[in-house]
């Protein structure tokens, strides 16, 4: 048997003391660092107080006081009450679907996006393509991208100015060179034509967004793993094979994101159409968009709320409906099974647990 030693285990209870003076120290520790991680989260949510605020004023309020509007008889800046439909609650929404302009609208909302669009995505993934080429770098790639992308941060007036003297009549610059070389015989009113009305509107859609969208898809090329391309290229694919078969697969969650938003931009489409025919729409309604349709019932001199208020709310369940059949449509089919397949797994567990607890209990 080994004979205790005296100064051994006086060092073993020092040792022990000392664990212990540690063990409390850093315990009380504890709560200190979960008061500063807490007084962090205080920042966090005062800081986030003032985009609430601007939300539920500029629109959350506008929303449901729209909403709200487009059951109502509401007519005019003068009128003393308002009240609801009573013997038909959905006579607005009836009106404006009724209507003719308003019919008008969207066939012309839709046909400007799509003419925009198009073209739009084309040109932009074939710069995305030439920029993120990984064999030859392009040189100058900064000063290309801001020359491209310069449009969309030109204000629409500007735009409207500028086009509005290029396709000048009878007098302009695009008339004078047409006229040169003959394709015309004499000036054309490009804004008095209704396919070269729309035609000029969309050309300008494009022209002011396909900058922007070239961005978004050049930030999620950079997103994809550098070590999938070099695999290609060790196995010797060309760079359309390389595009096809693996930056556009990668691309998808980004041009269904681009897909949605232009989408609903194209349904608001505004500015640049009121602003090249000076808000009336022509010629003969032939950019006469949703929004034009909307601002005028409201301050064309009708005061027409409720039928404002019953248009904005058929654009928006239309929104709200395209872009769900848009998500669906283009979704990863697989990927959707395998989630509703792990959450079917994870219930049939959770079930099973829960069984089992009971039959514990009994």
């Amino acid at each position: 048997m080994e004979p205790f030693d005296n100064e051994k285990g006086a060092a073993d209870e020092t040792t022990t003391v000392n664990a212990g003076e540690q063990i409390a120290t850093d315990m009380s520790a504890v709560p200190t660092r979960k008061r500063r991680s807490l007084n962090h989260n205080v920042f966090g949510y005062i800081f986030s107080i003032p985009f609430v605020l601007a939300y539920l004023v500029f629109h959350l309020y506008p929303t449901f006081y729209t909403i709200y509007l487009s059951f109502t008889d509401a007519m005019g800046l003068t009128q003393e009450k308002i009240s609801f439909l009573t013997d038909d609650v959905f006579n607005n929404y009836k009106r404006i679907l009724d209507n003719s302009v308003f019919k008008e609208g969207f066939i012309n909302t839709f046909l400007i996006w799509i003419m925009n669009f198009v073209p739009q995505m084309l040109l932009a993934l074939l710069l995305t393509a030439w920029f993120t080429r990984h064999r030859n770098k392009i040189r100058g790639q900064g000063f290309f991208k801001v020359v491209f992308y310069m449009p969309n941060i030109i204000t629409a007036a500007s735009v409207a100015l500028l086009f509005n003297s290029l396709l000048g009549y009878p007098v302009g610059p695009l008339n004078g060179i047409f006229q040169s070389i003959g394709l015309f015989d004499k000036p054309f009113d490009f804004l008095d034509n209704k396919l070269a009305a729309r035609i000029t509107v969309a050309f300008i859609q494009f022209w002011m967004w396909y900058g922007y969208t070239m961005i978004i898809l050049i930030s999620g090329v950079l997103g994809i793993s550098p070590e999938i391309f070099e695999s290609a290229d060790v196995d010797g694919a060309s760079e359309f094979k390389t595009f096809i078969h693996i930056t556009l697969p990668n691309l998808k969650p980004i041009m269904l994101y681009t897909l949605v938003t232009s989408l609903i931009g194209g349904l608001t489409m505004y500015d640049i159409p009121v602003s090249i025919t000076n808000g009336k729409g022509a010629p003969r309604n032939a950019t006469m968009t949703n929004t034009i349709f909307i601002y005028n019932q409201v301050f064309g001199g009708s005061y027409s709320y409720r039928t404002a208020s019953a248009a904005s709310m058929v654009i928006f369940l239309v929104i709200i409906v395209l872009s769900v059949f848009v998500f669906k449509m283009l979704s990863d089919k697989d990927e959707v099974r395998e989630k509703k397949e792990n959450k079917k797994r994870m219930k049939e567990f959770k079930r099973a647990q829960k069984l089992q607890q009971q039959g514990g209990a009994f």
